[in-house]
């Protein structure tokens, strides 16, 4: 087991294992550390925490300091310089006719390198940009182009429930969202009403995904012959949150509601549907 603590660098951002150095962190608390791009200074979201060295990617990077409030005025300058650096790069961009939108900007704590994040269609050569924003901020400049997605995380906004998107308040990384979530979940396929403001399906289906693919997996799919309190008959519908199943009874062709619970699967349909193992016959008299 190794001892680590959490901490991430932007809000909403990915939480990265450290190694405290003997010190005892808490989350809320400002850190100084040493990462792969220099000094940074973080928030400690996850306190010291022991962890197996199997899930760790080793050698952690180290937690040099509590941040002091010099430290802090600093962090708070360095935002104030990423404003003034995102309206020169503006002009710069628009003086060398790119075809690119500037969607942030970062400075390390050190103030070691500027990072520009950017959307475009396709490629670019922002060589000359590189060149030009150089000689204007006399550090090292490094140029992002990121996704719809991250473009969305960064600036935030409010989706289509009212709340503010879920990628910038709350979701350390994006998962992976398909169709299939949509079809099983019941949702209409309208894009419109799967897809966020980004464009892309939505972040929230995958939160009861799990959910649903337990509830699938015991539940009779429509086309399913089962027995139930009054009689025969065929699954037409599912309604899998209430565990309802709609059965239309072979002998009058009327159509009933009743609980899942209540019904015996005779023969399973569906597309993955395969036929149950057949009773055993009774057992007969000997004489």
């Amino acid at each position: 087991m190794t001892t680590i603590c959490g901490i991430r660098f932007r809000e909403a951002g990915k939480v990265y294992y450290f190694d405290p150095a003997g010190l005892e962190l808490q989350p809320g608390q400002a850190v100084i550390v040493e990462t792969a791009r220099g000094i940074e200074h973080g928030e400690v979201v996850m306190g010291n925490t022991e962890m197996p060295e199997e899930r760790l990617t080793l050698p952690l990077k180290r937690v040099l300091r509590l941040a002091s409030s010099e430290d802090s005025r600093q962090a708070a300058e360095n935002v104030r310089r990423e404003q003034e650096a995102f309206d020169i790069c503006l002009q710069k961009i628009a003086a060398h006719k790119l075809e690119m939108k500037l969607v942030d900007v970062e400075y390390t704590f050190d103030r070691s390198k500027i990072l520009f994040y950017f959307k475009a269609d396709g490629r670019v050569d922002f060589r000359e940009l590189v060149k030009d924003l150089a000689s204007v901020f006399r550090t090292r400049i490094e140029l992002r182009q990121i996704g719809v997605r991250d473009e969305a995380k960064m600036l935030g906004g409010l989706g289509i429930c009212g709340r503010p998107f879920c990628c910038s308040t709350h979701l350390n990384e994006f998962q992976p969202v398909s169709i299939k979530m949509a079809k099983e979940q019941g949702l209409s396929l309208n894009p419109t009403k799967i897809s966020g403001t980004c464009g892309r399906l939505m972040c929230c289906l995958k939160y009861e995904q799990e959910s649903y693919e337990a509830l699938l997996g015991s539940t009779p799919r429509p086309g399913t012959l089962v027995q139930t309190a009054s009689g025969r008959g065929i699954v037409t519908d599912v309604n899998l949150l209430r565990g309802h199943l709609t059965v239309r009874l072979q002998d009058d062709e009327q159509v009933v509601v009743v609980p899942k619970q209540e019904v015996k699967v005779l023969r399973e349909g569906g597309p993955r549907g395969k036929k149950p193992e057949p009773e055993a016959p009774p057992p007969q008299e000997t004489t």
